[in-house]
């Protein structure tokens, strides 16, 4: 199986596999497409590999679209687990909704920009001066309930299984956990209800590759989102662990022997045809 990356640093341990800078992709559509799938692309190449090369790619198109925007990602989750998500507001940032959800949200209350990630973008909202501020950020609004927590785990979920995680214990100067913003890493037991919720949520969702953010108050898991590339940083031996399970499950989704897919598009003496 011949693979093209476009990250080379996710990709290092990977046996035939070929790297390609993504702004040169158009000079090497040939190599494209004939590769057998494509990994890593950026967020930008997705519809054209998917769309014009009529590419598979991993991660998924859903763990793209879904984990791309907050808002989106949100919206999905209520749809499966209501219940697994804390209470949100999204709304667009009109004075008059901006009024509504201050009304409605007990304090303090987090908003978030929805395309953010590691931590940034997100806000704790103790008083009027923290909301006004946070509105003159962001085009659209997006409030939470705050947990109760000081801490909260990081699940990782490759293919159809759950392959590692850790526990993300609240920064010195509080609130945050994510570990770019002074969080501290934990190994500990994964609890079965936070494990059953990624595999409800991700097998629904048809996401394949992502770090599943979960909140635990009490025995109740709740999510937060999940980062389609997320780093394993101070956890010894979960990025190999990551490696083995998408080499495992990409040799058992993408072999030889698949049913032929979408007519792919070859070039001709006048440039683009089709062949079956």
């Amino acid at each position: 199986m011949q693979l093209i990356t476009f990250d080379p640093y996710r990709t290092l341990s990977y046996a035939r596999t070929e790297y390609i800078k993504p702004e040169l992709m158009n000079n090497h559509l040939d190599r494209l497409i004939a590769a057998d799938g494509i990994l890593f692309p950026q967020y930008w190449q997705v519809n054209a590999l998917l769309y014009g090369l009529k590419k598979r790619i991993f991660p998924s198109p859903a763990s793209y679209y879904i984990g791309h925007d907050k808002v989106e990602m949100t919206r999905c989750f209520q749809s499966i687990a209501a219940d697994a998500v804390p209470w949100t507001i999204i709304d667009a940032n009109t004075p008059y909704a901006a009024e509504r959800v201050w009304d409605d949200m007990p304090l303090p209350f987090v908003a978030k920009i929805p395309r953010s990630s590691m931590g940034d973008g997100v806000y704790l909202i103790e008083n009027r001066s923290d909301w006004n501020r946070y509105l003159a950020k962001t085009p659209v609004i997006y409030a939470q309930e705050y947990l109760p927590i000081d801490r909260d785990l990081r699940i990782v979920w490759v293919g159809k299984q759950v392959v590692g995680g850790y526990w993300r214990i609240q920064a010195e100067q509080g609130f945050y956990n994510n570990v770019s913003k002074g969080g501290q890493a934990e190994m500990g037991i994964l609890p079965v209800e936070a494990v059953a919720l990624v595999e409800r949520l991700a097998l629904a969702l048809d996401i394949d590759h992502g770090g599943f953010d979960i909140a635990m108050v009490g025995h109740r898991p709740y999510v937060f989102e999940f980062n389609r590339i997320f780093g394993n940083k101070g956890m010894p031996g979960l990025q190999q662990k990551v490696d083995r399970a998408i080499e495992t499950y990409l040799a058992s989704i993408w072999t030889d022997n698949d049913e032929p897919g979408p007519v792919k598009p070859q070039r001709s003496g006048r440039g683009w045809s089709e062949a079956g």
